[in-house]
Parts: structure tokens; C-alpha cells; sequence
């Protein structure tokens, strides 16, 4: 494992270098294989053999989800006969995406996930349970399931099954690391308290966490990582990753940012105006994928807003770092005057100790503007919307509306349709 991570522990200058000399291969391959690629190259005089260096990339426009959704086939780059795994994007903010996966790609995906749990203190000895969905065309259940085995660890696939479930399997087999929403990883808690099982005295030392932002803006654990901390002293590992990207950014055990692998991803921070920031700063993380055969991006705009640094890690790393997820930009609400963004509002309810679930909801109010509701179900809900109220006035300067709901309704919300993840989110705006 060592020597495949080696080009993480390189100099700025070699990782550069090594960037810039598949960069040129990506250019050439999209020229020759890309439909889309060809007519974006063609519409926009673009001259591939005039981009030199990663800094040149700003003088081709960025391809957009829209682009994606709208002419998803035209990102082909291979006879259909080549594509060996369909998967596609949850259809969170519009309708799902498909990416089609070769050989070459899976093996890829492979390599990413083994390096990425490698960087995540991940070893041959440990055994991971897997609470996660290998169906539903979801590309992360089988990029965990094929690094874990290229890592050489073992591995249990139990699924996004009930607490009961996991602990039975977590007393019989004895794992030693969980992969799960950390929300999740709270029910569980939750249960194991209920039934009086001694956390710490259980096999599991570690969880890589999935889906939601481990961490703050500052690096410091979001109200949810502290909650889990504080009951089960196990070590926790935020991930980042899309479907599209076919790449992932996963912690150290510093715990400061995912860090890059640059032999698979080139990433930029754009602002507005689709222009580069500094390390440091806040936009658009807009990527490049490298050696992917089957359906290949370009300065790709995710629609997600992170923060990137280039200072090493303590960890010995020299490669970029991408900061927890702030929001996404179709996602950014506008609640009277305020700009807010969905994880800072989960952080807030998260502080309740008399919450016990809930689903954020925006909607478009009678004068046209952002409104919005959270759906709670609580014990105490007297107690639990006193409490919101106090926390949203004094760190958002804002209260949202509150709906009181049971289990039965909260299930619907959270799991209706045919989503393979449980929602904390509902946009409802016109």
C-alpha cells in the first residue's frame, strides 16, 4: 500500500508535475472520444494542445449538472458493449444521472477506495460492516465493497439495516470499523443504551462516516460528531464524494480536511464567476477526473461549496485538502435576509437533546420568499421547540417554523419514494 500512496508524500512540484502530464492524456483522450467534449472543445475555439498546466484549465468553460442531465449519453466515450456496471446519481437536486462504469473504472474506483481507507488508518487486519445499500445503482456500496477487498480487509455487508441487526452482527462477528451515515451511527448509540450493551468494551475502534459533514468549517467536530464521541470512544473519519467524480476525499486522523488523491482528481475552488480562489477560501469544487475511461469530466462544477488548502498535513501529506461540505448551491436558503445552508441548520438541531429526529423542509411562501419548517419528533415537544427556539434566535438570528410529528409521518418524509438514503432535506420551493 505504501508505495501506491508514495505521490501523496511528494513534493508540491512532482505532484504537479504528474497532474500536468495526465491532464494532457485526459485532454487528448476527450478530444478524440468524447462527444460532448468535442463539440464544447469546437463551440468554444478551444485549442487542447494551448493548455499546458493546471492554471490553463481556466480558459475552458466548465461543464455543469445541466449538461450532465441533458446530454448525459454524449459523455460516452466507449462502445455501450464496454460498460460492465450502470450506476447513477441519487436525483437529489433533479432528475438521476447515469454513469457508466468499464472495467478499467471499476478497477479504478477500486484503487480509490483502498487508498482512501488506507488513509484512513484502514489495514489487512481489520473487518469492516458496511451499513449501506449495494443496490439501487448506487456507486459508493460498490466502491466501499471493492476497496475494502483490493485493501485486503475483510468485510461484512449487513446493509442500512435496524439497530437490532447491526449489533447482533456487530456481538457475532466482531468487527472492528462500521461505514456509516453518522447519523446512523447515533441510532445506534441510542439502542445500545437502551439495552444496556457497554459501548466501549465492543470490537468496533473506528467508523468512516458517509453522507453528512463530520466536521465544522473550522475542523472541529459538528454537534453531531461531538454526541458520538462523547458515548463511544471510537475514531471517526469524514469522507467526500460524488458520484460523478468516481473519487473520494477521506480524513487522516488529524482529521483536517479529506485529503486529494492527485493521481485520480484535479480539483479547483471556483467563485461566480467561474474563477479560481486561494487556498483558504470558499466556492464551487469543480473537478477534473483523471483515467476514467467510460465517462470522463472536465472542470465539472459538483454544485457543492468547500473550502481547500495546501498547507502539509500533520500526517506528512503534501496533497490539497478539501474542508467539510458548507452547503450546495442549489440548496442555499434565503431565510429573511439570512443565508443559510442546510448542515448549519442540522448542526442547530442537533444541539437538542430533546429532539429526537427530524427533516428540514424549504418552501416558497405567499410573497415568494424562502420559508422554512422542520418536521421534529420529540418526547417533550413543549420542551424540545422552547429549546430550538432559544438556539436558532442566538446563532442564526432566525427561527423557522416547527411541525410536530410521529414516527409514522417522519419515516414517510424521510424515506418516501424510491430514495436509497435516508432525507434530512426536502426542497419544496416553486
Amino acid at each position: 500500500m505504501s508505495n501506491r500512496i508514495e505521490i501523496e508524500f511528494q513534493s508540491k512540484e512532482k505532484i504537479k508535475n504528474l497532474q500536468e502530464e495526465k491532464l494532457k492524456l485526459h485532454l487528448e483522450y476527450l478530444s478524440q472520444h468524447s462527444p460532448f467534449y468535442q463539440k464544447h472543445f469546437k463551440q468554444h475555439n478551444i485549442s487542447i494542445d494551448r493548455v499546458r498546466s493546471v492554471e490553463d484549465l481556466v480558459n475552458i468553460p466548465p461543464t455543469t449538472k445541466d449538461d450532465l442531465q441533458n446530454r448525459n449519453w454524449d459523455f460516452l466515450c466507449v462502445p455501450k458493449q464496454k460498460i460492465i456496471e450502470y450506476t447513477s446519481t441519487s436525483g437529489t437536486l433533479g432528475k438521476p444521472v447515469i454513469i457508466a462504469l468499464t472495467e478499467h473504472d471499476l478497477q479504478r474506483l477500486a484503487y480509490n477506495e483502498s487508498i482512501s481507507f488506507a488513509c484512513a488508518d484502514g489495514t489487512d487486519h481489520d473487518l469492516y460492516q458496511l451499513m449501506l445499500t449495494l443496490d439501487r445503482q448506487f456507486m459508493a456500496g460498490i466502491a466501499y465493497y471493492e476497496g475494502i477487498r483490493k485493501l485486503g480487509a475483510g468485510l461484512i455487508r449487513v446493509g442500512p439495516g435496524l439497530p437490532a441487526a447491526q449489533w447482533e452482527t456487530i456481538e457475532r462477528l466482531q468487527p472492528t470499523a462500521l461505514v456509516a451515515v453518522p447519523s446512523f451511527i447515533m441510532k445506534l448509540i441510542e439502542y445500545a443504551q437502551q439495552k444496556n450493551i457497554d459501548l466501549n468494551t465492543s470490537s468496533v475502534k473506528k467508523a468512516i462516516c458517509i453522507g453528512e459533514s463530520l466536521r465544522t468549517a473550522s475542523f472541529e467536530l459538528s454537534t453531531l460528531g461531538k454526541k458520538i464521541k462523547e458515548a463511544w470512544n471510537i475514531d471517526l473519519y469524514g469522507t467526500y464524494a460524488s458520484t460523478e467524480m468516481q473519487t473520494a476525499f477521506t480524513e487522516c486522523k488529524h482529521g483536517r480536511g479529506g485529503h486529494q488523491h492527485p493521481e485520480l482528481v484535479v480539483v479547483e475552488i471556483l467563485d461566480e464567476q467561474n474563477q479560481p480562489l486561494k487556498s483558504g477560501e470558499a466556492g464551487e469544487v469543480t473537478i477534473t477526473t483523471l483515467g476514467v475511461e467510460g465517462m470522463p469530466l472536465l472542470r465539472y462544477k459538483t454544485g457543492d461549496i468547500a473550502i481547500a488548502y495546501d498547507d502539509v498535513c500533520a500526517c506528512g501529506r503534501t496533497t490539497m485538502r478539501l474542508g467539510s461540505v458548507l452547503g450546495r448551491m442549489q440548496q442555499m436558503i434565503k431565510l429573511k435576509g439570512t443565508t443559510i445552508y442546510p448542515p448549519g441548520i442540522f448542526d442547530i438541531i442537533n444541539q437538542s437533546h430533546d429532539v429526537r429526529d427530524y427533516v428540514v423542509e424549504v418552501y416558497t411562501g405567499e410573497l415568494g420568499t424562502d420559508e422554512l419548517k422542520i418536521h421534529i419528533l420529540a418526547d417533550d415537544e413543549k420542551k424540545a421547540e422552547a429549546s430550538l427556539r432559544l438556539t436558532f434566535q442566538s446563532q442564526m438570528r432566525v427561527v423557522p417554523g416547527f411541525a410536530f410529528v410521529n414516527q409514522a409521518v417522519l419515516d414517510q418524509l424521510q424515506l418516501g419514494g424510491l430514495s436509497r438514503k435516508i432525507k434530512k432535506f426536502i426542497d419544496s420551493r416553486k
